[in-house]
């Protein structure tokens, strides 16, 4: 029980495949940077996670996670945008490392 408590706590889903897949999903418009993501698992196989992201074109978080709901296993997914007011940050310090 601690080892599993402790891959929650040190947020060591990070390294998941599905990680990637939010990215490719969030960032794949091309216009979309992530800021922020965290990723937890829930259950066997479940995850929660929240995104932070920057766009110069702003949709409703609803858009996001309606996006990212073809992944199954994100049973809880919370989303901050943020829109861009100047140049675009796909400038990799922005960016969250790959």
């Amino acid at each position: 029980m601690v080892r599993q408590t402790s891959r929650v706590l040190l947020d060591r889903e990070m390294d998941d495949p599905v990680v990637q897949e939010i990215r490719d999903v969030i960032e794949g418009d091309g216009e979309t940077v992530i800021l922020d993501l965290h990723v937890w698992r829930v259950g066997p196989g479940k995850y929660a996670c929240i995104v932070g992201l920057v766009t110069a074109h702003p949709e409703p978080p609803d858009h996001y996670k309606e996006r990212l709901r073809v992944h199954e296993e994100l049973v809880h997914i919370t989303v901050e945008d943020h829109h861009c007011q100047g140049d675009h940050p796909h400038d990799e310090e922005l960016a969250i490392s790959r």
